[in-house]
């Protein structure tokens, strides 16, 4: 994760990118499973993940992107995003843990949604500090409060069993 340009002193990307982390992390977990050919742990694994993701996306598109969007600026990037965030849904979708596939199939997403979270962090959130007014920060905060984040939950984080992480 990056840490170059000072954005993660804004609350709501710091707490965006602790889920970000959270997510990477267990995905580790989930990566680990595979190695061992345990399907079953890695799909039980890939389901909380994917409990976690939708909070997160539902979080960003209804906050970050959705003020972007409004202010006008990073149209199109914001409209790449989320189409990757409904590609990631659909990959998930089909997953199928009796597959030959399974595998290789878990570990393209993991790997996409790595390249996902690097062009958020790297791209669409120091572009928001740069670019969001007080209306557009009042709009992520209220996304924000409407759904809190999965790192609140207890027993949600990026371990098979206990959190790692908590927002700043």
């Amino acid at each position: 994760m990056c840490s170059y340009c000072g954005c993660e002193d804004v609350p709501a990307i710091a707490e965006l990118k602790a889920e970000h982390e959270s997510l990477v992390d267990q995905a580790s977990h989930v990566r680990a499973a595979l190695a061992s050919d345990d399907r079953a742990t890695a799909m039980r694994l890939v389901t909380r993940l994917v409990g976690h993701l939708t909070s997160h996306v539902g979080r960003e598109e209804n906050g970050i992107f959705r003020a972007l969007r409004e202010s006008g600026e990073y149209g199109e990037e914001v409209d790449a995003l989320e189409g990757e965030h409904r590609e990631l849904e659909l990959a998930i979708a089909g997953l199928d843990v009796t597959s030959p596939e399974f595998a290789p199939r878990v570990t393209r997403l993991l790997a996409d949604l790595d390249v996902h979270v690097q062009r958020e962090e790297l791209g669409i959130f120091p572009a928001s500090v740069v670019t969001l007014g007080a209306a557009g920060w009042n709009l992520v905060d209220d996304a924000h409060a409407t759904t809190p984040s999965f790192l609140l939950d207890e027993g949600s984080g990026a371990g098979p069993l206990e959190p790692t992480a908590t927002p700043a």
